[in-house]
């Protein structure tokens, strides 16, 4: 590994560093404003709005900064969604260029914000606000706070509704009746208006992240049809924590309080007739839907955004919009995730536009309709996807290995917008842990650093964490973690990502404001050292990954010592420290020495009669631990490394040799196997794995899943990371260091015939070509002028380079 650390990098020439901190966007004259005393209402919806002239040959721009939620429409035309997340007591600030969509005339900007001053692991609880103001040049045309602007309570909206779930905020429910969306595009359309209140200032951050992207996708296939029977009486109706533990902790409305309870209800209606349709599905075609009847369409992909429709109701109507990544036993369970999947309508007759407030993950979506008649038509989802993924290009003889690469692309323009989040279903949330593998494939995909700097600010610019013992870091954030609750394993991860972020970048300013908060982590360590230096009884959720790994995690948990021996080791290198470094050597020997019962890497000693004893728990995981955080190797532990490649692995799985050996989940013992095996060069067996791994997600869902089976999210962050396994052990792009410049090529006996790619650069992109001809690998490669490469030939045969 290549050591880096700060006095030595400060050599590194400045051309190749990140600019300093932008300054965050300054408002003019808007202050921030919300209807007087509501502030801390739960779950408001609430409308701006502004006329303005546009003056011709100006720029015109809209700058806005809010909390929770916003969406920014333009004479009645969806413009954008935002904002990108900061830490607490900090919001970053959007900037839109409005120039090329104005009206020659009056124009109207509307905003919805929802305030939700809930916790979540999604947003923060911070007091609702909107501060925005239009701009020609230097000149203000309208600003909240000062001229304008008028606002409104948009009441249809229901507000007392359940959460979607316990990691993020609440469900949409509606009452519309016609009319509800003109203010948004007709100035004399009737607005109740209502008086805000300017509150105390706000500290600014610039939004560093691209925009995303709003690219409008429309069901591909026509899946099925069919009726429901309502008023059924389950045997156990599914009560989520997120309904019944409202509290303290867990911010919402209480049960007795809801207006509606969707689950509940959706529990109680069943499908009592099928018909299978199975062909495509057209934009133009309508679904005609009468009472207690149901139909269900095919995204073709699972996808993220915001659902979208055209309805026409007949007869007042209740509608219910569920969806799902997957189809179980034929039909959308709402409930799959753990969460609450449906929107609910409750509609008056005439023709609606729609489109959910929230971002949802689905590549099935089932509309039901419990009472009146409605004609559905221009049917969509709004994507809200990463608008830079699409810069690298991977293609093999292998379609499976294309077909992953894709489903890793996939993947990551999901989770990677604002933050790197570990799904975009469930959760939305910045795990750590997850970032450290999203963060490769960032740059491989987008070829800078822009989302992992914004992730690490937003960890760093808060004095201290509520609710967390301090010298800790939050398991996921921005969130807040009400009850205590913290994962002392992802802090330690955090210390790995941060070491490999400066090798992208070179981000000297970012990395040493981090010090202060690195110390404070080994600190708080510290009291739980024993005189070997290990790691014991540690507090909250040690977490190792989602195998049975978790249950074997006190009183000493071994591959946490090897993760705090890696991390010691990181912070010495960075930061120039000895004495981290040779206590990561202690850590990691003594790890390595205790846990081996002379076959396998025991997980965990539990105190009896006050000595620590190996307990005979072996995981398939906690082997790869031990190779990928160096406390084994092939030369150290030969027989052990011989069984891992031969007998372990996809194989295992379908033989059950060993079976005390706890086999591995993707997340993240899989993913850490793929690491080892490249490492030590079986790149072959390596790509053969990935496929007996991942293939069946990517060719049920196009996008790569947290767990072997579907029972949790098929959409996880840092699966994309197998874009940058492809890179490095099919293409053969082994490793690119944008700080010196230096380019390493790796070619590996592999089966394919050819492989072909590119992979952008602050500077342009690097491509490689390669094919087999004969007894020989013929490449070409090119890169930026300032780029040198170099060559490891591991394919046993002759590399001839071709122009």
């Amino acid at each position: 590994m290549k050591i880096f650390h700060l006095n030595l990098i400060a050599a590194v020439i400045f051309s190749l560093l990140p600019s300093s901190p932008l300054p965050a966007a300054q408002f003019i004259q808007a202050k921030p404003v919300w209807p007087a005393g509501l502030e801390r209402q739960k779950n408001l919806l609430v409308g701006f709005r502004a006329a303005f002239q546009a003056p011709q040959g100006e720029k015109i721009t809209l700058r806005l900064a809010g909390s929770s939620l916003y969406r920014v429409y333009l004479n009645g035309e969806f413009c954008a969604h935002g904002p990108a997340r900061g830490p607490h007591g900090y919001f970053r600030v959007d900037e839109l260029d409005l120039t090329g969509k104005l009206h020659s005339g009056k124009n109207i900007l509307a905003i919805e914000i929802a305030g939700y001053n809930v916790n979540s692991y999604y947003l923060l609880d911070q007091h609702s606000f909107l501060q925005a103001e239009i701009t020609a040049g230097s000149r203000v045309l309208a600003a909240t706070g000062a001229t304008g602007f008028e606002a409104c309570i948009l009441d249809h909206r229901i507000r007392k509704v359940q959460r979607f779930s316990v990691q993020r905020t609440f469900i949409e429910a509606y009452r519309l009746e016609s009319g509800f969306d003109t203010w948004r595009d007709q100035w004399d359309a009737p607005l109740e208006r209502t008086e805000c209140a300017v509150l105390t200032d706000k500290k600014f951050l610039p939004r560093r992240v691209p925009y995303p992207s709003y690219e409008m996708r429309q069901p591909v296939w026509n899946v099925s049809r069919g009726t429901v029977q309502t008023g059924i009486e389950p045997d156990k109706l599914w009560r989520d924590r997120s309904l019944t533990n409202i509290g303290p902790t867990l911010g919402g409305f209480p049960e007795s309080e809801l207006e509606l309870i969707s689950t509940l209800e959706l529990q109680r209606i069943a499908s009592s007739s099928l018909e299978q349709i199975d062909r495509p599905f057209s934009g133009s075609d309508r679904l005609h839907l009468q009472k207690d009847s149901y139909h269900i369409l095919d995204f073709g992909t699972n996808l993220t955004g915001f659902i979208g429709a055209t309805l026409t109701v007949r007869k007042k109507a209740r509608l219910l919009i569920t969806f799902d990544e997957i189809l179980t036993s034929g039909d959308v369970d709402f409930k799959r995730l753990g969460c609450a999947s449906v929107i609910s309508y409750q509609i008056l007759p005439g023709t609606y536009r729609i489109e959910s407030f929230e971002p949802y993950t689905l590549k099935f979506i089932k509309f039901t309709l419990l009472e009146g008649e409605c004609e559905i038509e221009s049917i969509y989802l709004r994507e809200l996807a990463n608008p830079q993924a699409a810069r690298a290009f991977f293609a093999s003889s292998d379609r499976r290995l294309n077909r992953l690469y894709e489903a890793g692309r996939e993947t990551f323009r999901q989770n990677a917008l604002d933050i790197f989040m570990d799904c975009p279903s469930r959760e939305r949330a910045g795990w750590l842990c997850d970032s450290y593998f999203t963060a490769r494939a960032a740059l491989d995909l987008c070829g800078n650093t822009d989302i992992e700097r914004a992730f690490f600010e937003n960890y760093l610019l808060p004095e201290r964490f509520e609710h967390l013992p301090d010298g800790m870091l939050p398991m996921c954030y921005p969130a807040d973690h009400y009850s205590g609750t913290f994962i002392p394993n992802w802090a330690l991860w955090f210390v790995l990502q941060l070491e490999e972020y400066l090798a992208r970048n070179g981000d000297l300013e970012t990395v040493q404001a981090a010090k202060e908060k690195v110390l404070a982590l080994f600190d708080y360590f510290h009291r739980f050292k024993n005189s070997d230096g290990l790691l014991e009884k540690l507090e909250s959720w040690v977490f190792i990954e989602w195998s049975a790994a978790n249950e074997f995690v006190q009183d000493l948990n071994y591959p946490t010592n090897m993760l705090y021996a890696a991390a010691l080791d990181a912070a010495g290198r960075i930061y120039d420290l000895p004495a981290l470094s040779a206590e990561a050597e202690k850590v990691r020997k003594a790890a390595a020495a205790k846990s081996f019962d002379k076959e396998f890497f025991v997980d965990n000693a539990l105190f009896k009669e006050g000595r620590l004893e190996l307990t005979g728990n072996r995981s398939e995981v906690c082997q790869y631990f031990a190779f990928f955080f160096n406390a084994a190797n092939p030369d150290s532990h030969p027989a052990l490394w011989d069984k891992l490649c031969r007998e372990f692995g996809p194989g295992r799985e379908r033989t059950g040799a060993f079976p005390t050996v706890h086999q591995a989940a993707p997340f993240i013992g899989k993913m850490l196997r793929l690491e080892v095996l490249s490492r030590y060069g079986l790149c072959g067996q390596l790509l053969q794995e990935a496929v007996d791994y991942y293939f069946p997600m990517a060719e049920r869902t196009g996008t790569l899943w947290e767990s072997d089976g579907a029972s949790s999210s098929c959409n996880h962050g840092f699966a994309s990371h197998l874009v940058h396994v492809l890179n490095r052990d099919a293409l053969g792009i082994y490793r690119v260091d944008p700080l010196d410049k230096e380019i390493t090529l790796r070619f590996s006996d592999l089966e394919l015939e050819w492989c072909s790619g590119r992979l952008p650069l602050p500077e342009g992109e690097i491509s490689l070509d390669w094919w087999k001809e004969g007894d020989s690998i013929c490449y070409r490669a090119h890169a930026p002028a300032a780029y040198s490469i170099a060559v490891q030939n591991n394919s046993g045969k002759q590399l001839v380079i071709r122009p």
